[in-house]
C-alpha cells in the first residue's frame, strides 16, 4: 500500500441502530482511514422507522439492504449484516471494516474480523457497551461526528464546536494524565521527545475509544497543549513533507537520563 487512501474499507451500517444525520460526518471520518469501496445500510426499508434515511442514502451513494423483520423481538438486521461481513471477509478484497452500530451484538463480529488480520473501526453512540468498543481497533463516538457539521473552523482554532474541557479539569483527570504521560514516555527518544503520531497510536491500542474530541479538542496536539503538562515542538523533515509534531513531558530532566563524563571516569 502506498498510503492511507489505498486502504480498502467496507462500511456496514446498522440503520436500525444509527441516526441518518451522521452519514456525512461518518463518511468524512472514514476517509481519514482509507477508501470506502462498499457502503451498505441494513434495515427494514418497508417500515416507517427508517424513512428519514432516504435522502442521506441517495446523497452519499449508500446501498440499502432490505431485511424483513420476520419475528417480533428478533433483530434480523444484525444477522444479515454479519453474513454480508463474512462474505466480504472471505472475498479477501478488503483491508478493514467500519461497523456502524451501538449494539453489542456485533462484538463477536469485530473480534472475528480482527482475528483475520483486518482493521476494524467502530462507530456508535456513547451508550455503546464497552465490550463492542474494546473489540474494535478504534472506536469513534458518533456524537463527535455530529459536532463536526456546519462551517469548517479556521485552521488555528483549537477546540471543536463542543465546549473544551479547561486545563485545570484536564490536569485533575488522573487517568487521562497518566495515559498521556505513559504514551509519551513509551514513544520517546533518548532526549524525551515523542512524535505525536506514535503517541496517538499507543493510546488507541490501549483505549480504542480515545479521541481528543471527547474533551472538546479537534486534534491530539490541541488536547496535549491544553493540559500545559508538555512541551511541543514542530519539526520539518524537509523535501516538502509536512511538519511533524513532537511532545515532551515538562518533568523531563536530561541530567537524570544521561551518564555524565565524570561518572564514566
Amino acid at each position: 500500500m502506498t498510503g492511507e487512501n489505498a486502504v480498502k474499507l467496507a462500511v456496514l451500517i446498522d440503520a436500525d441502530n444509527a441516526r441518518p444525520s451522521i452519514t456525512e460526518g461518518l463518511l468524512a471520518e472514514v476517509a481519514k482511514y482509507g477508501t470506502a469501496h462498499v457502503k451498505r445500510a441494513y434495515g427494514d426499508w418497508t417500515g416507517p422507522n427508517l424513512k428519514g434515511w432516504k435522502d442521506h442514502l441517495l446523497a452519499q451513494s449508500i446501498q440499502p439492504v432490505q431485511q424483513f423483520a420476520y419475528t417480533t423481538g428478533k433483530n434480523a438486521t444484525d444477522a444479515a449484516m454479519v453474513i454480508d461481513a463474512m462474505d466480504l471477509l472471505y472475498s479477501e478484497r478488503f483491508d478493514g471494516f467500519c461497523l456502524v452500530s451501538s449494539d453489542s451484538d456485533f462484538t463477536r463480529l469485530a473480534a472475528r474480523l480482527r482475528e483475520s488480520g483486518l482493521t476494524v473501526y467502530g462507530f456508535g453512540e456513547r451508550k455503546t457497551p464497552q465490550p463492542f468498543v474494546a473489540a474494535c481497533d478504534k472506536f469513534v463516538y458518533t456524537e463527535n461526528l455530529a459536532d463536526a457539521h456546519g462551517p469548517t473552523p479556521p485552521a488555528e482554532a483549537v477546540a471543536t464546536t463542543t465546549t473544551a474541557v479547561p486545563a485545570a479539569q484536564l490536569k485533575a483527570d488522573t487517568a487521562l494524565v497518566r495515559q498521556l504521560r505513559n504514551a509519551v514516555e513509551a514513544a520517546s527518544d533518548d532526549d524525551g521527545w515523542a512524535a505525536l503520531s506514535a503517541v496517538g497510536n499507543i493510546i488507541t491500542k490501549q483505549r480504542p475509544d480515545f479521541d481528543s474530541r471527547n474533551y472538546g479538542y479537534a486534534k491530539l496536539s490541541h488536547l496535549i497543549t491544553a493540559t500545559t503538562l508538555f512541551n511541543l515542538e514542530r519539526r520539518s523533515p524537509g523535501d516538502g513533507k509536512p511538519a511533524v509534531v513532537y511532545a515532551r513531558d515538562k518533568r523531563y530532566r536530561p541530567d537524570k537520563h544521561a551518564t555524565s563524563s565524570s561518572d564514566k571516569a
